[in-house]
């Protein structure tokens, strides 16, 4: 009887431990979203109170506060030398962001693109996907300079950041210079005291959670046997990239396809050229055997979004193609399963 009681409480106390891990990731990723939405309208109050305008208010603190969850993350599964986690945190979003994201959005309703998107932002996201493809299988070869090979490397980082500060100096100047003075009340501002209080708490809640889903995502995939790439790839990703999947759904709820696709691309090239630029400077980032096939999918994908808009007379993706992409998704998750 000792020894069946014995059993039982240990019995208890692993589903106990593994239940628990399952919340606390769960908890994790609520603490994301919610702080990213605090840190964006605290910060966006705060500009807006020191007469910063909308138009850059929406090409910085937006842009960058839908991508804090995956920078949050990133950073605390660099620090932990869970590399895997930090590279398929990154494709992941970027494929769940263009395949998932989006293709909902047009099925909600067809996603129309400007003309500087399709010519400039679109092919740079693409050029993301591949930029890793490349610094993580090494093809440059030398740009390491002494680092490990094969991988991410702090050289490779450093040149991802100056690519992401021009990006956001060409952003910044092209928006300064065409923007639409009829529109100036997207953001509201608040008192300063209220401001710094948003912020301070959108920024604890990043790193709290954060921790949270690094550390309980580990965990999970040790007790199944599951690599933390594919659990990266799928499960962190998805749930680092719920903040473009609200807004982006919002948005095409509204019919403001613009916010729809702007928010999701700039996301993308957020996430390679700053997120992944500053996780490999803080510690170079190792390869991993599916690193090739994730960073075709992210390229890929946005290649296929590409694809859609310069077929479509309206320069749009429609519902049949957003279902398609869905699709296509649904596809490579099923091969990622078979890899388990």
């Amino acid at each position: 009887m000792i020894a069946i009681a014995s059993i039982a409480i240990i019995v208890s106390i692993t589903l106990y431990t593994k239940t628990m891990n399952y919340i606390l990731l769960i908890v994790g990723f609520a603490l994301l979203t919610f702080s990213a939405d605090w840190l964006i309208n605290g910060a966006s109050g705060l500009a807006k109170r020191l007469n910063i305008s909308d138009l850059v208010i929406g090409l910085t603190i937006v842009a960058f506060g839908t991508s804090a969850p995956e920078l949050v993350v990133n950073i605390v599964a660099a620090t932990e030398g869970s590399s895997d986690i930090a590279l398929t945190n990154i494709l992941g979003s970027n494929i769940i962001n263009t395949l998932i994201i989006l293709g909902i959005s047009a099925t909600i309703f067809p996603v129309a693109c400007k003309k500087s998107t399709y010519r400039i932002e679109i092919p740079l996201s693409a050029l993301a996907g591949l930029a890793v493809l490349l610094l993580g299988t090494n093809f440059f070869g030398l740009l390491h300079l002494g680092e490990s090979n094969n991988g991410v490397s702090r050289f490779d980082g450093i040149m991802l950041i100056i690519v992401f500060i021009i990006f956001c100096t060409y952003t910044i100047y092209q928006g300064l210079h065409n923007r639409d003075e009829s529109s100036n009340e997207s953001f509201e501002a608040m008192p300063i005291w209220k401001s710094i209080l948003l912020i301070a708490i959108g920024l604890t809640g990043l790193i709290f959670g954060g921790e949270l889903i690094v550390n309980n995502a580990v965990t999970i995939a040790q007790s199944w046997g599951i690599s933390e790439s594919v659990i990266g790839v799928t499960v962190v990703a998805l749930g680092t990239s719920l903040p473009e999947l609200a807004t982006s759904a919002m948005a095409a709820l509204k019919k403001n396809t613009d916010l729809a696709i702007g928010n999701v691309i700039g996301s993308n090239i957020f996430n390679v050229f700053l997120v992944l630029g500053l996780s490999s400077i803080i510690n170079p980032l190792t390869s991993y055997p599916n690193l090739q096939v994730d960073a075709a999918m992210a390229a890929g994908s946005s290649l296929l979004l590409l694809l859609f808009i310069l077929i479509s007379r309206k320069r749009n993706i429609n519902r049949i193609e957003g279902i398609s992409m869905l699709t296509i998704y649904g596809i490579y998750l099923a091969w990622l399963l078979t890899t388990l």
